[in-house]
């Protein structure tokens, strides 16, 4: 991996979520973003399959609530 996780991470929801890249954080939740909504979370999650390479189970998508919870989710399954 040439970049780590969190700056990919933090790129694709910045194109996905269509705000900076400063403004993700691992903090960031769909609280903070008005355009965090469910279909922007769905598009999120097809874009970070696609990235990685990869398929998330409904309980892993379920529990990504925030950044945080994705960089820990994706980790898990990159590692």
């Amino acid at each position: 991996m040439s970049e780590p996780l969190l700056d990919r991470v933090r790129s694709i929801a910045a194109d996905v979520l269509e705000v900076p890249t400063a403004t993700i954080t691992p903090a960031t939740s769909p609280e903070d973003l008005d355009t965090w909504d469910s279909v922007h979370h769905l598009n999120l999650v097809l874009a970070l399959e696609q990235e990685f390479n990869l398929q998330f189970e409904p309980e892993e998508i379920d529990q990504m609530k925030d950044i945080q919870h994705i960089l820990d989710i994706l980790g898990s399954k990159v590692a």
